[in-house]
């Protein structure tokens, strides 16, 4: 079993760090709001009073933030992770914060501490019963040392040199956001002609956008989005997605629409909704001509 410090305790990282403790390893926590670290205490975990504590004598450190700034303010200056992890520590940055995130987070570690990126596919549902995909990227020699740690959360992918991680995650939040988009407009495209609903989903059920129309159907027609990702990150998200692009040359046209959509909800106040709900938003946009 490890020694595990863990940075971040939200929705996410919360369960997850539950998972670790209920395998049995040994687990030091901390939280920006101490209160969520409560109910890990209660199950053994130790919590302290900053990042560097939480980080002093892990073997594996764990950070599991929600954007690059909160990973800045955790690992660096004389409180962070930085201060305090050990020689021979690995951190594993399990954020969705991108590739730049990673290298500014290689710099402020001190020589001897190993890093892998380490970002994960999934949401609550995933991280209570351990079925994430966690995308590793870094050496080898570090992603097999923190596998078995890693695989009490899901399944470790490791995908390549460091920065593999951080990319893979935004190549499937790309299709994420995509496919998301693409469902409401159809949706609302349907609307305009004069299908019904019923006739809208028997014939997103004959194209490959299928099995997404089944599983949001219910959300759709209740107006009802159980909250598991908040729209304001996926909006984050989507960002990183295109600032990644952008740096390496790469001109997307999907992408950047379907951070549109999610920026517009955001800006309408719809930021602590479940990314979702973003096919409501769609849904209820009016249309407006488009200038030829």
């Amino acid at each position: 079993m490890a020694t595990v410090g863990f940075i971040g305790l939200g929705a996410m990282g919360g369960r997850m760090a539950r998972r670790l403790l209920d395998a049995g390893h040994s687990l030091t926590v901390w939280n920006r709001t101490p209160e969520k670290a409560e109910p890990l205490v209660r199950a053994g975990a130790i919590a302290t009073d900053s990042p560097r504590a939480a980080a002093t004598g892990a073997e594996l450190v764990i950070t599991m933030l929600a954007t690059p700034e909160a990973l800045r303010e955790v690992t660096e200056g004389p409180e962070g992770v930085a201060a305090g992890v050990c020689q021979g520590a690995v951190v594993a940055e399990m954020s969705t914060v991108g590739a730049e995130a990673v290298e500014r987070l290689v710099t402020a570690l001190p020589e001897g501490v190993g890093l892998v990126d380490a970002p994960v596919l999934g949401s609550l549902p995933e991280a209570e019963a351990g079925t994430l995909k966690i995308f590793l990227g870094g050496p080898k020699d570090l992603a097999d040392r923190v596998t078995p740690t890693l695989s009490a959360l899901g399944t470790p992918l490791h995908l390549g040199p460091r920065g593999s991680g951080a990319a893979a995650k935004l190549v499937a939040n790309s299709t994420l956001f995509g496919v998301l988009g693409v469902l409401g407009e159809a949706l609302a495209l349907s609307d305009a002609l004069g299908l019904s609903r019923e006739a809208a989903f028997q014939v997103l059920g004959a194209t490959p956008l299928a099995a997404q129309a089944e599983r949001r159907r219910p959300a759709v027609e209740s107006g009802d989005y159980p909250h598991h990702f908040a729209l304001s990150l996926a909006r984050k998200d989507a960002t990183l997605v295109t600032a990644a692009a952008e740096r390496a040359g790469l001109h997307l046209r999907l992408a950047p629409a379907a951070r549109s959509w999610l920026a517009d909800a955001d800006a309408a106040g719809w930021s602590d909704r479940d990314y979702s709900a973003i096919l409501a938003y769609i849904l209820s946009t009016p249309t407006r001509p488009t200038p030829s």
